[in-house]
């Protein structure tokens, strides 16, 4: 636990809570509420799909009537409950949020918080008009890594910071998954990648820098899994191509014999996870080839970013990987601090010396290396105890946001941008 993570006196009464949205991210938070009954309780599912939804509700304990197959008719019934945690697919993130602050509740918001800078200042000034708590998952601050890099730049040791290259390795089977045949695979109906995927990243670059972004550029586009660049022999379905047991990318291979990405494959009553992977494979979004999808978003970007104290920082994504993992050196006038997936070193110019610290055995704990369900614990502990600080509310994210909204307007533009200090 984090210093403000104390667990709340067993004795008082469970906090009530609403899931919104039962996909792999509510299912990973609720494990916390899994493990900590006598702190919450579940009491209501708001799923569009039946069998998540009673999957949800059965393991624990919904009953029936407080089970909704759409936000609206959830917020029509009045619920007693004291926080909802909103995991509603991203373009569905605004209106169960605007409802939510209108009907009472605080909200743990998947990220991002909105489609549109607009729409995310809206939901801010609402929350602070009610009087509520909005926490956005930006799951690197709990993160023990991450965590551990702050303390390193805060530590002053390394004295200040010049610059910062930051790469986030999406994977190629992670892209191939949720960008290109996935449901994050369209930036009108989803997001851009950049918000989807690396507003993580802008938020922990913002919270290790201390500064305000004062110009951005960006570049990227979808340069590979377009039609013209599908190989002569290929088929629109992996199921029907001549060349899939040689294709790098083929679903058959990621989710038939690897069985890789499919907890989202959750089998209804009678049948199995294999059933729900043969179907995906003939007739599911899944089972189609990487080059004859209907995406737009990007499979390749790079943001620049000047700071307002001269500082100058690089995100650059990069999905043609079989790694999953962050890579980052941060420049200081005293050393430099690096990250390479799992291994953290800092070194120090005057003494030489190098110090370094090994993070693999968080691969061995699951959900983000405990840090998801270190936010949950974030959230309700602050639910529960009034005027406790939280490390992601919505305030503190309004810039990660503002930046990000502003590198795909450069992106789509060609114009380096200067933006003016944030007004909430």
């Amino acid at each position: 636990m984090t210093p403000n993570q104390t667990i709340p006196n067993p004795s008082t009464e469970p906090t009530l809570i609403v899931a919104i949205g039962a996909g792999n991210r509510m299912r990973t938070y609720m494990h916390f509420v899994e493990t900590h009954p006598d702190i919450v309780r579940l009491v209501a599912v708001v799923e569009p799909d039946p069998v998540r939804r009673n999957d949800m509700a059965d393991r624990f304990g919904v009953p029936e009537n407080m089970r909704f197959a759409h936000y609206r008719d959830f917020f029509a019934t009045p619920v007693k409950a004291d926080a909802v945690m909103i995991c509603t697919p991203e373009n569905e993130h605004y209106w169960p949020c605007m409802l939510a602050l209108d009907a009472g509740y605080h909200i743990l918001l998947e990220k991002p918080i909105a489609q549109t800078y607009d729409q995310c200042l809206q939901i801010a000034r609402k929350a602070r008009d009610k009087g509520k708590i909005v926490s956005i998952c930006h799951v690197l601050r709990y993160h023990p890594l991450f965590i551990k890099i702050k303390e390193l730049v805060d530590s002053g040791t390394y004295g200040r910071i010049i610059s910062i290259n930051h790469t986030e390795e999406v994977g190629i089977d992670r892209d191939t998954h949720s960008y290109v045949r996935g449901i994050m695979n369209r930036e009108k109906e989803s997001n851009p990648m950049l918000l989807a995927k690396c507003c993580h990243d802008l938020d922990f670059l913002l919270w290790i820098c201390g500064a305000g972004c004062s110009r951005v550029s960006s570049f990227g586009s979808l340069l590979w899994f377009r039609g013209e660049n599908a190989p002569e022999g290929s088929a629109d379905r992996c199921v029907d191509c001549s060349i899939e047991h040689k294709c790098p990318y083929s679903a058959i291979d990621l989710y038939k014999r690897r069985r890789e990405w499919i907890s989202n494959f959750i089998p209804a009553p009678g049948q199995t996870v294999d059933d729900v992977i043969q179907q995906q494979l003939d007739n599911g979004i899944y089972g189609r080839c990487v080059y004859r999808c209907d995406n737009d978003v990007v499979d390749n970007q790079i943001v620049t970013m000047q700071m307002d104290n001269g500082m100058l920082i690089s995100l650059a994504i990069n999905v043609f990987t079989q790694r999953d993992c962050r890579n980052i050196a941060i420049k200081m006038t005293e050393g430099e601090i690096t990250c390479n997936g799992s291994i953290v070193e800092a070194r120090h110019f005057k003494s030489r010396q190098t110090t370094t610290f090994d993070f693999t055995y968080l691969k061995r704990i699951k959900f983000h290396g405990g840090a998801d369900i270190e936010l949950v614990a974030d959230f309700i502990n602050a639910v529960r105890n009034p005027g406790t600080r939280i490390q992601t509310e919505i305030d503190g994210a309004l810039e990660t946001h503002r930046i990000i909204f502003e590198a795909e307007r450069s992106r789509h533009t060609g114009q380096t941008l200067s933006l003016t200090p944030i007004c909430g």
